[in-house]
Order: C-alpha cells, then sequence, then structure tokens
C-alpha cells in the first residue's frame, strides 16, 4: 500500500509511520490530517501521497508492522515443554514487549476500529496468530492435565486482555520494575489456569 523508492525513500517512509503513530497515538486516528502527518515529517503534503495514498493506508502500515514484529519476537523466544513455564516465559514476553512499545500497542488495539474491511480482515489473520500461540501453551496443558480451565479460546482472550492493559498505566521509575511486574503477571495468569504459584508476603508500606 506504500510506494518508496531507493534508501532514501525507504527512511522517509518510516520517518512517516514514526510521526503518524505518535499523532495518533495522542490525538486519535480521526483528529489527524494527512497534512498534520506532512508536517511533522518536514516535507510538503502532496510528497506524502507518494508513500501513502492514504491515511489508511498508513494506519494499516503501522499495525501491520506492529503485528509482524510482535510475531517475529515471539518466535525468536524459546518455548518450554513443560506447559506451565511455557505460560510464564508467554507472560513475561508479552508484559515486556508491550510496555515497551506503548504508542504501537495503544494504536494497535484502540484504531482497529477504523480499518475498513480488507486490511481489518489481514490484520486479523496476524492478531489470531498470536492468539493461536497462546491457545496451543493453554491446550497443552490441559490435555496434560496440568491446567484446570472451561474453554481454552476463551481463557486465551481473557489473558491477553488481562495483560495488554499493562502498557496503559505503567511507568518506568515508579514503586515496581518490570520484572516486578512479570512476576505479578505471571501470578495472575497462573491462577486463571488453576495453578497456585507461590507468593511473598508484602511489606505494608509495598501496598499502600
Amino acid at each position: 500500500m506504500a510506494r518508496t523508492t531507493g534508501s532514501i525513500g525507504k527512511e522517509t517512509e518510516k520517518r512517516i509511520l514514526r510521526e503518524a503513530l505518535t499523532l495518533f497515538a495522542h490525538n486519535g486516528y480521526a483528529a489527524v490530517s494527512m497534512r498534520q502527518i506532512a508536517t511533522n515529517c518536514k516535507i510538503q503534503a502532496g510528497g506524502l501521497y507518494n508513500y501513502f495514498p492514504t491515511k489508511q493506508a498508513i494506519l494499516y502500515g503501522l499495525m501491520k508492522t506492529h503485528m509482524q514484529d510482535l510475531l517475529k519476537a515471539l518466535h525468536e523466544e524459546s518455548r518450554p515443554d513443560n506447559p506451565a513455564q511455557a505460560l510464564e516465559a508467554f507472560t513475561r514476553f508479552h508484559i515486556r514487549y508491550h510496555i515497551d512499545k506503548p504508542e504501537e500497542v495503544f494504536v494497535a488495539y484502540m484504531e482497529l476500529r477504523n480499518l475498513e474491511p480488507e486490511p481489518y480482515s489481514e490484520i486479523m489473520k496476524l492478531r489470531q496468530q498470536y492468539e493461536r500461540y497462546l491457545r496451543g501453551i493453554l491446550r497443552d496443558g490441559l490435555q496434560a492435565g496440568a491446567f484446570q480451565l472451561d474453554d481454552v479460546p476463551v481463557t486465551a482472550m481473557a489473558i491477553i486482555s488481562m495483560m495488554t492493559g499493562v502498557n496503559t498505566w505503567f511507568r518506568y521509575g515508579g514503586r515496581l520494575g518490570v520484572e516486578d511486574i512479570e512476576k505479578i503477571y505471571v501470578n495472575l495468569v497462573l491462577s486463571v489456569v488453576g495453578l497456585e504459584p507461590a507468593r511473598e508476603t508484602p511489606r505494608l508500606e509495598e501496598v499502600v
């Protein structure tokens, strides 16, 4: 959906996507114009159309890049054979990845409704790949008798929804670090499938 020529063209395309991402994340897709994107990129408005014919194409490009990068990073992670360990590894990966990309995650979820039918279908296929990875872990745990759950697809969606919200409130330099957040979410996710993780008793000042 985008047209580029040579290395300079590719760098310009990346800059357009970066600026559009920030504008969409802070102002909302509907409130951002192609002229605003061009201004932030320091290019002529007409020149923007040499790379992306419509604002819709930019949104699709952002979401497709996000999902492809997410899937690539996921498959580069090692997956333990033990279902409980695999679920913990997936949880830690999801938390780390989403904390580090708050704008990408926000746009990917909040602006999905603004995609036209064809690009929407393409993005949903990529999202389903990610969900299938988690479903596979849950199914393995259920078949092995390690997990207790009523429905694999519903449980997978509930877990992903619960974890994805972390990027809306987590801030570096706060009371808890990334490793602390990972541990808390691991305990939450394991409890969803009927496992009782070991917990440390928090000090009073940690919960106030």
